[in-house]
């Protein structure tokens, strides 16, 4: 079973906001069901050692030094590992992760962190709720990339649309004889549904987790007239939910939120097509770091597994591209200030990116 620690969005743009003489960043890929636990901890130390010897100033190697060997000292830490350790550290704090997504081994050192790696977690991170709606019962199920599904419990969730109606059927006489028959019982399952919403903001309230409805018609059209959480996803999971385990409920769920990036991916292919032909769409790399140095990019795609040495003037965002791989990585330094300036940042596959560039950025507006 793997264990994780996944960043939000706002972890990863605090962390994009520490400029400081010595950061730290280590990936370190880890087994979570290994006969030789040890073999993560060694893995790690080498890559740590590797990092200090790149720490000129003796006071910050000291600190950095003190921090690491508590890290690695902690066997209960390392008895519980994920796909990869993501380590952030300067001389005065650390942070850590422990993430499903499977990345290189890396370590940099610098006045900055290196997030283009982590970006990989938050792209289209394989989580979402499931709402099992039917009219005799209703349950919240989470689902995650590395763990089975499971309930969530929600305080005041009604137990069904009849308990909820004080009633023993849903074609009695509607309230206050309004309605009756198949319109009384629609109506009843719409306040039921409506109360399902309001209970839920408990949980979901603050969150852009996507919320994937398992409901029968008419409940299923019933529910998404009184929706209020922005996330809930257009395609639904067929079938009763009633007659679906939460682990069946989780691989439609998978399933959903595969063809729903997929069509996000789609639609961003085509606003970048139609921004270029407005002239707010491009792939230069220069142009785009320049957009990033000035606040201008919306949108931006990077290339997971592309790095291009150099660096950016701190005032312009003018790249000076480098020969020698062991400069900075000019992509995600580009990240970081696309972050920190309020873009949504995507971190994909080549083959994602129009003309297969490291780069590919919608602008705000026309430069």
């Amino acid at each position: 079973m793997l264990h994780t620690d996944i960043p939000t969005r706002g972890e990863i743009q605090a962390l994009a906001s520490i400029v400081a003489p010595w950061c730290v960043s280590i990936y370190t890929p880890t087994e979570s069901d290994t006969p030789t636990p040890d073999k993560n901890r060694v893995a790690f130390s080498n890559q740590a050692r590797q990092a200090l010897d790149l720490i000129a100033d003796s006071d910050a190697r000291a600190a950095l030094e003190l921090e690491f060997e508590d890290l690695i000292d902690d066997e209960d830490f390392w008895r519980y590992q994920s796909h990869t350790l993501a380590v952030h550290a300067t001389p005065s704090r650390m942070r850590t992760y422990r993430v499903p997504n499977l990345l290189g081994e890396a370590e940099t050192v610098g006045d900055r962190f290196s997030l283009k790696p982590l970006l990989r977690t938050i792209t289209f991170p394989q989580t979402a709720f499931v709402l099992a709606l039917a009219e005799g019962s209703v349950r919240l199920v989470e689902v995650t990339p590395d763990r089975p599904a499971q309930d969530v419990p929600v305080a005041g969730l009604p137990t069904s649309a009849a308990d909820y109606a004080h009633e023993t059927g849903l074609g009695d006489r509607a309230a206050k004889g309004r309605v009756q028959g198949g319109e009384g019982r629609k109506l009843r399952v719409r306040q039921y549904a409506r109360a399902v919403d309001r209970e839920l903001r408990s949980i979901l309230s603050g969150r852009d987790v996507p919320l994937i409805l398992a409901a029968t018609e008419p409940t299923d059209a019933l529910f998404r007239s009184v929706n209020s959480y922005h996330r809930l996803l257009d395609e639904s999971i067929a079938g009763n939910p009633e007659h679906l385990s939460d682990e069946e409920l989780a691989a439609s769920a998978r399933t959903v939120l595969d063809a729903q990036y997929a069509a996000e991916l789609a639609e961003l292919t085509a606003l970048f097509d139609n921004r270029r032909a407005e002239g707010r769409a491009t792939t230069d790399i220069a142009d785009i770091a320049r957009a990033a140095a000035f606040g201008t990019v919306d949108t931006l795609l990077v290339d997971i597994d592309a790095t291009v040495p150099g660096t950016l003037s701190p005032d312009d965002g003018a790249v000076t591209f480098a020969v020698t791989t062991e400069a900075p990585d000019v992509l995600d330094e580009v990240c970081r200030r696309a972050l920190l300036s309020g873009a949504r940042v995507l971190a994909v596959r080549t083959v994602d990116i129009p003309d297969n560039a490291p780069l590919a950025a919608i602008l705000r507006y026309t430069p």
